[in-house]
């Protein structure tokens, strides 16, 4: 079964935004230093994200992005169709080409399992996810560690040695 990053990263970062965009927009550099994905590669999947109706920008000081409706009402289906992504079991992309340029004989079977997946996941809501006891325990856990550290940048706003280190907050800022 295949799964890019790119639907597993969009998921992971709509669940940040659902668990801390209660009152306030969430700034994707935040998202990025919590979950480890690139900024620009945020920005770009966020585009698609607020094409596709599930999120809304808010510019301006302590801007950022919110979920364009309530959270329970939004589902990883919908996150990953949003990104041009698919669930995919079968080895032909679902093009029916896996044989010989035909399709082979496991290709029904496949594609089958392939729409059992989005039809399950289209059942998952975000709102469900935030709710579940090892998310929160993980989230909590995230926001201690990103608490406890500031990224060290230089005066072009990258960190001193290109990469994402971090220092503990009592060390001034460059």
């Amino acid at each position: 079964m295949r799964l890019t990053t790119k639907g597993r990263y969009a998921v992971t970062a709509m669940l940040d935004l659902a668990i801390r965009a209660k009152d306030k927009p969430v700034n994707l550099a935040d998202i990025s230093h919590r979950q480890g994905i690139s900024l620009s590669y945020l920005e770009q999947l966020f585009a698609k994200l607020r094409k596709g109706d599930l999120v809304a920008s808010v510019r301006g000081p302590g801007g950022g992005y919110q979920l364009s409706r309530d959270a329970n009402k939004i589902f990883v289906a919908q996150i990953i169709d949003a990104v041009n992504e698919s669930v995919d079991a079968t080895s032909c992309q679902g093009i029916g080409d896996c044989h010989d340029g035909e399709q082979c004989l496991t290709h029904v079977l496949w594609d089958d399992l392939s729409n059992q997946i989005h039809h399950f996941l289209q059942g998952i809501s975000l709102g469900s996810l935030v709710e579940r006891q090892e998310v929160k325990e993980i989230s909590e856990r995230q926001e201690r560690k990103r608490e406890a550290h500031i990224p060290l940048r230089n005066t072009e706003g990258r960190n001193t040695e290109g990469r994402n280190e971090t220092v503990p907050k009592t060390a001034a800022r460059i």
